[in-house]
């Protein structure tokens, strides 16, 4: 995949955050490579390389590459000291807060376990933690490009933002972007789970050289992450991509929404537990590796045929270059579930007969955090054909 730039002379910015993409996708490249694959002249590249190295976002402190002729090339990389960002994932059972430098290394973890949390004592539990990552982690706290939270969607959305086990009670008319950003000083950014893993799939994971795809988030219930040409899909209201309601079984198991046979009451880890008899509001990902096998398989009779159903409707839609799978369902039975997705019905994928349709994403408790400390990063840096028109 590549990134192509343009030599307007007013569109700086954005060059600017396309050499960082090239740069950020191939780990190191020198000048002469930038230039090939953003399609900027040499000079541009060059003189925007030597401004990114100024302010300390790119380094050259790799020896040199011997080529053809002239002086050997110095290969550019990104400053992993140079940015910072913070990712904050709440759900019914836990908080986790990480801290990743700009190339995505976590620097700082802290996991708290909580029970159907309440806005006024969470908000001063992560303000306990913020204050502790301060002490134990030196780094310069002016580099913060800010926080990303994560938290259960949807949002707004009366008779479903506020019921069932998927959702955060009480939470419904807290602004929490305004309250964090109050409490840390730091510009807060809110999004559903299933596009903050998107985000982190597209920095950090298998979707690094993907320009469109599909990521379909296990969690407590079900979502999907849109990347669509480079740039997430949010829609109007931050909801695109809530496919666990979608009916996929009409007639089929209750949902809290109201309707019956919803997507995410067969593929979820909510579906999963029940499958499992374990009790929902207690369970953790993990437990359901130490289940019988005979009931992990139960639950995966159920869930097939949905799942092949929404990866049907989702390449229809989008066209995407592949779907992801991931979320906070334990790697193994991520994997199971894939395994059992052969044959998928004929889409608009299906004229590329050789190329993966379904790949596994990152997967684990820490996926959603670290998708949300992306946040930050790639609103400052991913290239955003938008400011061309500004």
């Amino acid at each position: 995949m590549t990134t192509s730039g343009t030599n307007l002379e007013h569109a700086r910015a954005h060059n600017r955050r396309v050499v960082i993409e090239a740069i950020r996708l191939n780990g190191e490249l020198t000048r002469a490579e930038i230039a090939r694959l953003t399609s900027l002249t040499p000079q541009t590249v060059s003189n925007i390389a030597t401004e990114l190295e100024q302010v300390g976002i790119l380094s050259s402190h790799l020896p040199r590459r011997a080529g053809g002729r002239g002086q050997p090339a110095t290969p550019l990389t990104l400053n992993p000291d140079s940015a910072y960002s913070i990712g904050i994932h709440l759900d019914h059972q836990s908080l986790l807060v990480v801290l990743v430098d700009l190339t995505g290394q976590v620097r700082f973890r802290k996991l708290v376990h909580v029970q159907k949390p309440q806005p006024e004592p969470t908000l001063a539990l992560i303000d306990h933690i913020q204050q502790e990552m301060r002490q134990q982690v030196k780094i310069d706290w002016r580099k913060i490009l800010g926080v990303g939270v994560v938290m259960p969607g949807p949002f707004g959305v009366e008779g479903i933002s506020s019921q069932g086990p998927t959702t955060l009670h009480g939470w419904d008319n807290v602004d929490i972007e305004a309250r964090l950003s109050a409490l840390t000083g730091w510009p807060v950014t809110l999004e559903n789970d299933a596009t903050v893993a998107a985000i982190g799939e597209r920095f950090h994971g298998v979707a690094r050289q993907l320009s469109s795809f599909v990521y379909l988030y296990i969690g407590t219930g079900l979502g999907a992450g849109i990347f669509t040409d480079g740039r997430i899909y949010t829609g109007h209201a931050h909801n695109a991509g809530e496919i666990g309601h979608m009916v996929v079984q009409p007639g089929g198991r209750d949902c809290y929404c109201g309707n019956k046979g919803c997507l995410e009451r067969y593929v979820s880890l909510q579906a999963a537990y029940e499958a499992c008899d374990l009790d929902p509001m207690t369970a953790m990902p993990e437990d359901l590796l130490n289940v019988d096998e005979t009931q992990i398989e139960s639950w995966l009779d159920t869930a097939v045929e949905p799942a092949c159903q929404a990866i049907n409707i989702m390449e229809c839609v989008f066209d995407a270059q592949c779907v992801i799978i991931g979320g906070m369902m334990p790697q193994p039975l991520v994997e199971k579930l894939i395994n059992r997705l052969t044959p998928l019905y004929n889409s608009v994928r299906s004229r590329y007969p050789k190329a993966a349709r379904i790949r596994i994403g990152m997967s684990g408790s820490d996926t959603p955090a670290l998708g949300a400390a992306a946040l930050p990063i790639f609103d400052e840096f991913n290239p955003q054909y938008e400011v061309l028109l500004k």
